[in-house]
């Protein structure tokens, strides 16, 4: 989705959450020395932004439309909108 300015405004918020998510990780890494969760929170955080740049590379508007579709049906996608 590009808004007014010719922003991608899905692509800049996947940024954001995925360098949210990496310096939970850190914390977490650092402080809680808790490795397991942690790591699949980081591989989880960081899969949004990597569907969404592949969705971008779609071949036509109904393979830009799936692949979106399977970005918002992510696990970590529906845990942070509910």
């Amino acid at each position: 989705m590009v808004n007014w300015m010719g922003e991608n405004v899905v692509k800049n918020k996947s940024f954001a959450f995925a360098l949210r998510v990496v310096k939970l990780f850190q914390y977490l890494q650092s402080k809680k020395k808790e490795c397991v969760l942690s790591k699949q929170l980081l591989r989880s955080g960081t899969a949004i932004g990597t569907l969404i740049r592949e969705a971008e590379q779609a071949e036509s508007k109904a393979d830009f439309i799936h692949k979106m579709l399977k970005t918002a049906g992510h696990p970590i996608i529906k845990i942070t909108i509910f």
